[in-house]
């Protein structure tokens, strides 16, 4: 533990605190310092200008980074008849109804994404309070309640990431594994960042991207030139 300490330490007086790293310098940095035991997941931190208490000031979406999460994303489907067996052979982990909810209700949950179609919402509806907090609720909007399980499969554990703002104003997402190229890196922080900046909710006023940090799993954060990422004149355009 004392040796990780130091190592974390080192990482963060080497950081120019007052500095704007451009993205694929700040990648180039965290690569470049030691790293942990295990292969770290590279993640952004992006201070958005929305009150989330607010119902058109919320920021939420999924969006499929093109070179992958380098995670092998376990998808629970909620489904019956024909539909539970095209998601079997999608090659679901997990394929269930009323059984599934009542194991989820049990304290069982052992999955990464849930989908759902829509004669299941009924059953799922009733797991709002276990489901929710977790970002794990299924959702028409981020194509998470389709008729098309097997599509939903396959985005899931295609690359899909679900990118949503806490309360303080803050989404946070992984963009994929250190051990990726520097280039499938950049590529996935761009994906992300210009998939934020193209769901700017009609609410927001003022300066919608305040802040941009990137750091490891165990790593030190840097800020971000948000205009390294992309063009942030997107989200003023309404």
């Amino acid at each position: 533990m004392a040796k990780q300490g130091k190592r974390v330490t080192d990482a963060n007086k080497a950081v120019a605190k007052d500095k704007l790293y451009a993205l694929n310098e700040a990648i180039e940095f965290l690569k470049g310092r030691p790293g942990a035991k295990f292969d770290e997941t590279l993640e952004i931190s992006i201070n958005l200008g929305v009150d989330p208490r607010h119902a058109d000031q919320q920021v939420r979406g999924m969006v499929a980074l093109p070179n992958g999460t380098g995670k092998n994303a376990r998808v629970a489907v909620f489904a019956r008849g024909a539909k539970a067996e095209e998601a079997q052979a999608a090659g679901a982990d997990i394929v269930g109804a009323e059984d599934l909810a009542e194991s989820i209700q049990g304290g069982t949950i052992d999955f990464d994404v849930a989908i759902a179609t829509p004669d299941m919402m009924p059953v799922v509806g009733r797991l709002g309070r276990v489901l929710g907090p977790r970002g794990l609720m299924p959702n028409p909007k981020l194509g998470t309640v389709t008729q098309d399980v097997a599509a939903a499969i396959a985005g899931a554990k295609g690359g899909q990431v679900q990118y949503r703002v806490e309360k303080a104003g803050i989404i946070h997402a992984g963009v994929g594994k250190m051990s990726f190229d520097s280039d499938k890196l950049e590529g996935n922080a761009k994906a992300l960042f210009d998939a934020v900046l193209r769901a700017k909710p009609a609410g927001a006023k003022g300066t919608y991207i305040r802040k941009v940090s990137m750091t490891t799993t165990m790593g030190p954060g840097l800020r971000l030139d948000p205009s390294s990422l992309g063009d942030i004149s997107i989200a003023g355009r309404r």
